[in-house]
Formats: C-alpha cells, sequence, structure tokens
C-alpha cells in the first residue's frame, strides 16, 4: 500500500512541475531597447545589523547606470545595533548627488521589514518603489532594464530574480540549487498564469497601486510575506498588471548563509507564510512539494523496517530527480549561464532537510537576526 501512495504523490508532483517547465518556456527574455529613461524611481532598503553587507550593495547603487535625478533611496534602519547607521550616513556624505534619506523603523506589526516598506511610503518623492535587502548587490543596469520594461509593457508591479554570489563549497552550492528551484518556480507559475512567488530582493511596483491594495492590511500577522503575501494580494486584484521581467540585467545576487542552523531557520521564516496564503494553487503545490520529501523520508525508515521494496523507492526518487533536474537546468541557463550539475548528494539530503523545514515552520517558532518570532 506505502508502494502505491508513494507512486501517486510522485504522479500529482511530475503534473506540478511539468507545468512549472512549460511555463518557464512560455515567459520570454526581455529585450532591452535604447528608450530614454523616464521612470523615476524609489529604491527602498530595510536593514538590520547589516554592516558587513550595505558597503557592497551601496556602491553598486553608486554605480547604477540611470541619471540620478531619476531616482532616491531611503534607507531604514530596524534597530540596528551594530555599525549600520554610520555606514549609512558616511555614504550619503560621499554620494551627495544621489538622493537619499535615512529613517528609523516603526515598529506596528509582527512584520519588521512590512513596518520599514510601510515607514518609508509616505515620504516617497515618486511614483514607483522598489524593494532589495542589505545583503544584495544589483546590476548597473538594473533600473535601466526595469525603465524599459515600464515604458514598453505598463505593468503595476514587476518582479525579478534573485541569485547566490557563492563560494566554490558544497553547502553554497547547496542552497543555490535550492534558491533556483524557487526562481524556476516563480518563472513557471508566471508562465502558467498562476503567479504566486516572488522576492523582495528585486520587486518593484507603484505606490498607486500599493496603495489600492490597502498596502501591507491584512497580511501583517506573519513575520515575513512583504513579497510573496502582498505578489498574492496584487494578482487577486489585477493579474494583468502584474508581470515578470526576464532579463540578465535585472538579476540581482545576494550571500548564502555560511551556517546550517541560520540556514534551517530563514527556510522557516520564508515556509512559515505558506499557511497564509489564499492562492489555491500555491498552497496546493506546497502540499504536494512537502508530501514527496516526505514521503521519500519515511520511505526510507519502511525500507528498513522491511516495508517497502529498494526498488519503488529507487524508482520515485529518480523520477523527482530527474524532472527537478529539467527546472533546474532551465533556471540555471537563466540565471547563471554556466555548466550545471544536480549533484546527487544534494538530492539525497534535499527531501531530509525540506520535509524538516516544512514540518518545523508549521508548529515552531524561528528567531531571526537577534529577534523570535512564535507562530
Amino acid at each position: 500500500m506505502m508502494d502505491v501512495v508513494l507512486y501517486l504523490i510522485a504522479a500529482i508532483y511530475v503534473v506540478f512541475i511539468a507545468q512549472l517547465i512549460y511555463g518557464f518556456n512560455k515567459v520570454k527574455i526581455f529585450e532591452r531597447t535604447g528608450v530614454n529613461p523616464k521612470t523615476a524611481f524609489s529604491i527602498i532598503i530595510p536593514f538590520r545589523n547589516e554592516a558587513k553587507n550595505l558597503p557592497k550593495l551601496l556602491k553598486s547603487i553608486s554605480k547604477l547606470n540611470y541619471p540620478k535625478e531619476l531616482f532616491e533611496i531611503i534607507l531604514v534602519d530596524d534597530f540596528s545595533t551594530d555599525t549600520s547607521e554610520r555606514i549609512c550616513i558616511q555614504w550619503r556624505m560621499a554620494n551627495g548627488l544621489i538622493e537619499s534619506t535615512l529613517l528609523e523603523n516603526l515598529r506596528l506589526s509582527n512584520s519588521p521589514k512590512k513596518d520599514a516598506i510601510s515607514r518609508a511610503v509616505p515620504i516617497l518623492k515618486h511614483e514607483w518603489m522598489v524593494t532589495t535587502d542589505a545583503d544584495c548587490v544589483v546590476t548597473k543596469n538594473w533600473l535601466l532594464t526595469l525603465d524599459n520594461f515600464i515604458q514598453q509593457s505598463n505593468p503595476e508591479m514587476v518582479v525579478g530574480a534573485v541569485v547566490y554570489k557563492t563560494k566554490n563549497n558544497w553547502f553554497h552550492h547547496f542552497q543555490q540549487l535550492d534558491l533556483m528551484s524557487l526562481q524556476g518556480t516563480t518563472v513557471g507559475s508566471f508562465g502558467i498564469g498562476k503567479p504566486f512567488m516572488c522576492n523582495g530582493a528585486n520587486f518593484a511596483y507603484t505606490k498607486k497601486f500599493f496603495q489600492e491594495l490597502g498596502g501591507f492590511g491584512g497580511i501583517n500577522s506573519t513575520a515575513s510575506g512583504d513579497d510573496v503575501m502582498l505578489l498574492q494580494k496584487a494578482v487577486a486584484a489585477n493579474s494583468d498588471k502584474v508581470l515578470y521581467l526576464k532579463n540578465k540585467e535585472f538579476i540581482v545576487k545576494t550571500k548564502p548563509e555560511n551556517d546550517l542552523f541560520v540556514l534551517f531557520m530563514q527556510r522557516v521564516r520564508w515556509a512559515s507564510k505558506t499557511t497564509s496564503y489564499k492562492n489555491t494553487y500555491a498552497k496546493s503545490l506546497a502540499v504536494v512539494v512537502l508530501l514527496l520529501n516526505l514521503s521519500l523520508v519515511l520511505g526510507f525508515g519502511f525500507w528498513v523496517l522491511g516495508k517497502i521494496e529498494i526498488w519503488n523507492l529507487s524508482i520515485v526518487f529518480f523520477i523527482k530527480y530527474l524532472v527537478d533536474y529539467i527546472l533546474l537546468y532551465k533556471s540555471n541557463q537563466y540565471l547563471k549561464n554556466g555548466k550545471f550539475m544536480l549533484p546527487l548528494a544534494s538530492s539525497l539530503v534535499y527531501p531530509v532537510f525540506s520535509s524538516a523545514v516544512g514540518l518545523y515552520s508549521l508548529f515552531g517558532s524561528f528567531t531571526w537576526k537577534g529577534r523570535y518570532f512564535s507562530k
């Protein structure tokens, strides 16, 4: 009976991933043209204890190939206890031609990041809001590409990709594969007309649309979700105005974690918002992914106990491995454009890691940046 259930879950999983692969192919690469930039942007950067990372982000922003009169920087300090504030002040003094503002966060909800973005909104000088994270680096044509896309497509919300800048070690590559699977899912879901995922490190929307949606009202009870849950509100309200920008110059790079516990807490934080999803497709996909990973872990236990044949478990594992490989390969071609290999070791570890994160996020609390968040 266990093997029948295993094959059934695997079959449903294949259908979902095949849809995402099809959707990924449908989202075409956006080709930038030579139109003159005209869109004005307000870049919002919430941060907490990011003294190690802020200099790199701010340096990349100072090198943006975009008219300085067409963008401003809003830095929102979420009560940092390190030298982050001093770094921001020094950068502002050295880059006076770039209009910038430094604010202190105002905590009003259970979500510091949503509070930080909401704190910035009343003082924004431009209509388009762009959010990124303090541990990121942007390309020099980041805003130029976004402006070009806005002029051609007339959206109200734009989603972009995020990738890790990794060192040559297995732990970093494991995280890269995990993030690429999320990015592949994001692109694929847009391609099949069921977008539900994005990353706040590369996210843009108009102030008018944000206010029409009621901002973060109704979704600020969860610590995370300033991106995904806002996207789902937007899709429910007007999906035609929510678009994905697929262009290599609109990919933001961020840092992987170096500590297993911190990585686990980060993924729990990401997964914790899943229970608050109102998107049926998103919930269904999350359940199927968790069920298959958990089934493989439990199946291994049943094999040890002699309750299931190893070849049944192996077949299901390699079915998953194959469809995952196709989606990850396509994601890698877009995000990294380099050689790709899906290590067997990562594929064996991932079901255990994913199951632990998924189950823990349903019931457990988590810590992030020195703060405790309860479920």
